[in-house]
Formats: C-alpha cells, sequence, structure tokens
C-alpha cells in the first residue's frame, strides 16, 4: 500500500477501473471498483496523485478527492489514447491513464469550482436556446419564401416585420399558415424571455466575482466573455502564456512542417469553441467600430493589422489578443489600462 504513488482511474457511471503504480512505474494493482465503494479505496491510499481524464462527472469526483487531500490531475482524452497498449478495454486505459499523467509534456488541469461549473452550465443553456432561436428563424425565413414573401436580413429586421405580416390580410398567407406562424412568433418570443433570464444570472451571481470586474475594463469584453473566460481560464495557471491561452482556444496559426519547408494555414480552431466564437464576434465589433475610439490602443492597433492584411486576419488577431489580456490580467491579478498596452498592479 505504501510503495502506491499515483492513481489512475477510469471512469464509468458504476463500475470504475482503478490502477495504482509505484514510483518506477510499476502496476501494483489494476482492478474494478463499484461506485459506492471508490471513496472508501482511495482513502485508504492517502496523500497519493489522482489522474483521470477530463470527461463528465471529472470535476465532481475532483473536487471530492482534493478535499481528501489528493493533488489531482485531469488529463485531455486525446493524450491519453497514444499509451493504450493492445486491445482497448477498461485495464489498458486505466494504466494509460497512469503513464499520461507522468509524461512531461502532457499538461493537465484542476478540477473547477462549484461556481465555475455554475456559470459553464448557464453559458450551455444559454447557448442551447439562442441556437434552438436561430433554427427558428431560419425556418420562420424559409416558411414565407414559399408564400412569396421576403424579409431583409438580419434578426431585428424579421422580429420588426414578423407581426405586420400575420397582420396584413392583403398577402398570401392563408389562414392555416398565419396560425402556424403565429406559433412560431410566440415561440420565438418565448425563447427571448429565457434567453434574458439566464443572462441576467449571469449578471447577478456570477459578474460581480472580482475577477470578472477586472476582465470588463477590457474594450470589447462584456458580461458574457468575461464570465465565460473566468470559467475556462480559472486561476489561469493551467496555461504557460497568453499565447498558450490562445493556442489552447484555436486562435494560432495551423502549422504544417515538412522537409524544412513550413506553411502557416488557418486557424487550428481547437479547444473551447464557444468562447473562441465569442471572442471573434467581439473583434468583429471592435474592428467595426474602431473609427470611433482614436484614444483606444486595442482599436486602432486593429485597423493598423487590418490595413495590412485584410478584415477578417485582422477580426481573428484581435481575438487573439484579447485571450492574451485576458489570460494575463487572471494569472497577474492586474487592471487593464485603456489606451495602453501594458498593465499595472491592482491597487487596494
Amino acid at each position: 500500500m505504501n510503495n502506491v504513488t499515483l492513481i489512475g482511474i477510469d471512469l464509468a457511471k458504476e463500475i470504475f477501473q482503478v490502477c495504482g503504480v509505484d514510483p518506477e512505474q510499476q502496476v501494483v494493482f489494476n482492478r474494478r471498483v463499484r461506485r459506492s465503494k471508490l471513496k472508501e479505496l482511495i482513502a485508504g491510499y492517502p496523500g497519493v496523485d489522482i489522474a483521470m481524464e477530463a470527461c463528465s462527472g471529472s470535476n465532481a469526483w475532483g473536487r471530492a478527492f482534493q478535499q481528501a487531500g489528493h493533488r489531482v490531475l485531469l488529463l485531455p482524452p486525446q493524450h491519453v489514447k497514444p499509451f493504450v497498449k493492445g486491445n482497448k478495454n477498461d485495464r489498458h486505459d486505466a494504466l494509460a491513464i497512469c503513464e499520461a499523467s507522468r509524461r512531461p509534456g502532457i499538461r493537465s488541469v484542476t478540477p473547477r469550482s462549484l461556481a465555475q461549473t455554475d456559470c459553464l452550465i448557464s453559458h450551455r443553456l444559454r447557448q442551447r436556446r439562442v441556437q434552438v432561436r436561430t433554427q427558428l428563424t431560419n425556418q420562420l425565413r424559409g416558411i414565407l419564401t414559399e408564400y412569396g414573401i421576403v424579409v431583409p436580413k438580419g434578426l431585428h429586421a424579421l422580429q420588426a416585420a414578423l407581426p405586420g405580416l400575420l397582420e396584413d390580410a392583403a398577402n398570401s398567407l392563408t389562414p392555416l399558415a398565419r396560425e402556424s406562424l403565429w406559433d412560431m412568433w410566440e415561440e420565438w418570443q418565448m425563447l427571448d424571455a429565457r434567453i434574458r433570464q439566464v443572462e441576467l444570472r449571469l449578471e447577478q451571481s456570477v459578474a460581480q466575482q472580482p475577477v470578472v470586474q477586472r476582465l470588463r475594463q477590457v474594450h470589447g469584453i462584456g458580461k458574457l466573455i468575461s464570465t465565460a473566460a473566468w470559467a475556462v481560464l480559472g486561476d489561469g495557471r493551467a496555461f504557460t502564456s497568453g499565447r498558450h491561452f490562445a493556442a489552447n482556444l484555436g486562435l494560432v496559426p495551423a502549422a504544417h512542417s515538412s522537409g524544412g519547408r513550413q506553411k502557416l494555414g488557418g486557424i487550428t480552431r481547437r479547444g473551447n469553441r464557444y468562447l473562441r466564437c465569442l471572442l471573434i464576434q467581439s473583434g468583429h465589433t471592435i474592428l467595426r467600430y474602431a473609427s470611433r475610439h482614436p484614444e483606444d490602443y486595442l482599436s486602432q492597433w486593429a485597423l493598423q493589422v487590418a490595413a495590412r492584411r485584410g478584415h477578417l486576419v485582422a477580426t481573428v488577431a484581435v481575438a487573439n489578443k484579447l485571450a492574451r489580456i485576458l489570460w494575463a490580467l487572471v494569472t497577474h491579478q492586474r487592471d487593464y489600462r485603456p489606451g495602453h498596452s501594458s498593465l499595472r498592479t491592482q491597487t487596494a
């Protein structure tokens, strides 16, 4: 028992595979454990490191093991897969987790706190409702086109035009079509109300965090990006630099190298898609209204990049810089200094 220094757990619903290894990476045990017996087993190995794949339920187990005094390592599943020896099964998976966690090039993350988990749940709920609303509005446009009615582009244009179209008896809409469109219009209003409700909860509960308030000092960062970035970053120490965080979000060029020749392509689009999309949307907005903010360093820098490389490249470049700034503010606990590329230490 005393020889075990690392335990790798292959998580499941009821039956977990638990592998314990010694300092020489030799297997001490590798057996199946029921969910109800897992905490009892881990309690017999106080202070050992525990490694798991980052998946559903890993954060909850990680918090429980942290409270018991263990150091918890959550590993990306794609980095564990190459260490699976032989046929894929639970025993090999648990051993692969142990081997991957001891590799110097494999980075792990710590479990999210309950507050961060609450924040991510709100964002995921909002994201799903926004997607449903987009599907609904696309369907509305398609139905109106079938009756020869074309509405200008934009969500607000459709929202403004639809009530009048439903009340206009002179158009080609039939009574049954009007009834169906009216049901869809009510569903749209309900989705808007639900989305606003989630955003209000974020504003009231999470946005009051000191870190979130610090992030909102940055031009172009509102409640959505600041709360999502805080939930993803944590204390920021899981990333070695701002560039590492931007690369984790897929905001750096994909490199293809062979025979000493290197070719850079589009962005990798890896990592957290939701936060990446929010940052790119913010970059687009900053660039669109940059001429109205001649005193803002980020806006003027965006215009310079757009003049050299074009609008699309500049949009992604601004998103990349925003990601680096957010990492610096969280990791170094500093305030953002508007109109400057530098940061100053937060004062009490």
